[in-house]
């Protein structure tokens, strides 16, 4: 065992060093070690200078005419360091020099620590503005991060909860709890809803408790927008809640959005059968394609993902086992039946002779699940207005793509599936030519020039193509890349407008705010990336079967939405109600679950002329150009 030499040349430590090290550690420990200290060094001052009064006899008579004792001398000793106006009748100038002293010493220390004590408190009052206190609210939905998207799912989820008493978002972000507060005031409709902001990084494991996630219903993951990776935000916070050590038993409800293609395993991963991911560039570009060949498709997607119209329910109907398929579609008059969930596997557009069994989910669309209830099934239905047309044989088609983002490739790729072969795609973009994925049907040309200029647009007359998309860039700022594509979308109606001519244009926005303003423009349809996938994974976190609806839905394999043409089922200028239409898409192989009026499709007080489930016994007359809603195979 060895032992340390001590130099005897050291220098040696004094006192006032040693005692102000000391002073120093005690302050060093917080407002409650220096209130601490202050009040301990105001009772040893008050009670030295009652002692000496005592001693030296200087101490004031009592009512007796006796001197006071000590207690007494050190309780005035107390009420002068707090009030200095008590010394005004003291008698005696030994007494009176010693109650001066008292009083500049409470002038000192008392005030100083009175001092102390309202700063700590008011330090404790910012700290609660702040938002660091953990939340207790149960069954509530909680919103980790923030980002564009927060504003819309907010919305959604308040219009989820009209029916729900006590209901409750907790958000946890990088933010601060203060100007949360302000946006949410200024740009959410509550409702009943209580918002509960707190200021934390949900990576971290102490902040992440703020949110109370072990009692909460549902989880929604936001990447943040201010990251060079916002998928490894989503995959790191997926982590800490799946494996923070104090999570409990039962699995998490979470929703996230992952943006890139190969980030999705690793995140599948860390969230396993607790976690959700909608793909957000994939569902975006799917969209588009979809859209882009069928007018009015987005409306749809829209009124069946937000909360304030017709929406996707599950329900168990145990006196419709026995009964076919196609009698659940007609035993409801205001709910569209769409498909059922056998043992947890989701079967859209199931042929019309399936037998249903008492433990299905039937998946319908309806107003509010309150509406979904049976009616009496018509024993007939007006066949004499069904007349069935073969479909069009696919032909070859031309595609003018404008602008560019990253989604470019995804959107080729998922036209190549829809085309004919010998379709062709131009592609005009400012930016130098990227590597484009090779095309089995289609032939893919590049030109670099800017979209938005007239003289750019002009070079392509007399627009010999099928279908425009105008993309917006994600290499600008939101608003300045919508403009672009306002910009681009008031020539193309002012081309069309001169040659006499309708052009079939599909266009992305990145705000909300501003379809309102393109609408002018009249364009077929107009997809608002950021709403949604807002609605998306606002619609999941409510029901966690969804997922694997919307899968089903946006895939390019399986069932889809369809709009096509009025006269595949019935006569043009016929009039007639939805049980006929039932019946004629019955004998397509698909499920009818809405329509589409032309006359209507610019008029945005009329959804586009796009109606989901409608009322079955409605008269209504459809016109050529008019388009049945089905699902039906790709």
């Amino acid at each position: 065992m060895g032992f340390v030499k001590v130099d005897k040349n050291m220098e040696q430590i004094s006192f006032r060093e040693r005692f102000r090290y000391w002073f120093d550690s005690v302050m060093a420990k917080g407002p409650l070690a220096t209130i601490a200290l202050l009040f301990l060094a105001s009772v040893g001052f008050i009670t030295i200078i009652g002692l000496l009064v005592s001693a030296l006899g200087f101490a004031p008579e009592d009512e007796n005419g006796k001197p006071q004792g000590l207690a007494d001398v050190i309780w005035g000793n107390l009420m002068r360091t707090l009030d200095s106006g008590t010394m005004g009748g003291d008698v005696g100038w030994g007494f009176r020099v010693f109650m001066l002293i008292v009083t500049l010493g409470g002038v000192f220390i008392v005030a100083s620590l009175i001092g102390i004590i309202s700063s700590a408190f008011d330090g404790k009052i910012e700290e609660l503005k702040k938002g660091r206190s953990k939340v207790l609210e149960t069954d509530h939905t909680l919103i980790l991060g923030w980002n564009p998207q927060v504003i819309g799912i907010i919305n959604e989820i308040c219009k989820a909860n009209e029916s729900r008493n006590n209901a409750a978002i907790v958000i946890v972000a990088n933010q601060d709890k203060v100007e949360m507060e302000e946006i949410i005031r200024e740009r959410v409709n509550k409702g009943k809803t209580r918002i509960i902001c707190r200021s934390g990084n949900p990576i971290d494991l102490t902040d992440l408790e703020l949110g109370n996630p072990n009692a909460s219903r549902s989880i929604i993951i936001l990447a943040e927008t201010n990251t060079a990776d916002p998928d490894a935000s989503i995959i790191k916070t997926t982590l800490a809640l799946t494996n923070h050590p104090k999570r409990r038993a039962a699995p998490y409800h979470i929703v996230a959005e992952i943006q890139n293609y190969d980030n999705l395993e690793a995140a599948k991963l860390v969230g396993k059968h607790e976690a959700h991911f909608v793909l957000a560039k994939d569902l975006i570009s799917r969209i588009t394609v979809q859209t882009c060949r069928q007018s009015g498709l987005s409306v749809i997607y829209t009124e069946l993902l937000d909360f304030g119209g017709d929406e996707i329910y599950f329900t168990k109907q145990p006196s419709l086992a026995g009964k076919t398929y196609f009698m659940a579609q007609q035993a409801f008059e205001k709910s569209a039946v769409m498909g059922f969930a056998r043992d947890g596997v989701i079967q859209l557009n199931p042929p019309a002779e399936t037998i249903l069994t008492a433990t299905d989910e039937l998946i319908v669309i309806a107003e509010d699940d309150s509406l979904i209830v049976q009616t009496t099934i018509p024993s007939h239905t007006e066949t004499k207005h069904i007349a069935l047309a073969e479909n069009p044989v696919q032909k070859a088609e031309k595609t003018l793509i404008l602008g560019f983002n990253n989604s470019l490739s995804t959107i080729i790729h998922e036209l190549d599936s829809y085309v004919a072969v010998g379709s062709e795609i131009l592609i005009i973009a400012t930016k130098d030519q990227p590597n484009l994925p090779t095309a089995k049907n289609q032939q893919i040309s590049y030109r670099q020039a800017d979209p938005s200029m007239r003289a750019t647009l002009e070079t392509l007359q007399p627009f010999p193509y099928d279908h425009i998309i105008v993309l917006a860039s994600d290499s600008l700022e939101p608003q300045l890349a919508d403009a672009k594509t306002l910009i681009t979308l008031l020539h193309l109606r002012d081309i069309a407008d001169k040659l006499g001519r309708d052009l079939s244009i599909v266009s992305e926005m990145l705000d909300t705010a501003n379809r309102e303003l393109a609408e002018v423009t009249k364009a077929d349809d107009f997809i608002v990336s950021d709403k949604l996938i807002s609605l998306m994974l606002s619609q999941i976190s409510e029901n966690k079967q969804l997922a694997e609806v919307f899968r089903y839905l946006f895939s390019n394999i399986g069932n889809e939405i369809y709009l096509t043409d009025v006269e595949q089922y019935i006569q043009a200028g016929s009039t007639t109600n939805f049980y006929t239409i039932l019946e004629a898409a019955k004998r397509r192989n698909e499920t009818a679950i809405g329509y589409r009026l032309v006359q209507h499709a610019h008029d945005a007080n009329r959804a586009y002329g796009v109606k989901i489930n409608p009322r079955k016994s409605d008269q209504v007359t459809y016109s050529k150009g008019d388009k049945i809603i089905v699902l039906a195979e790709a």
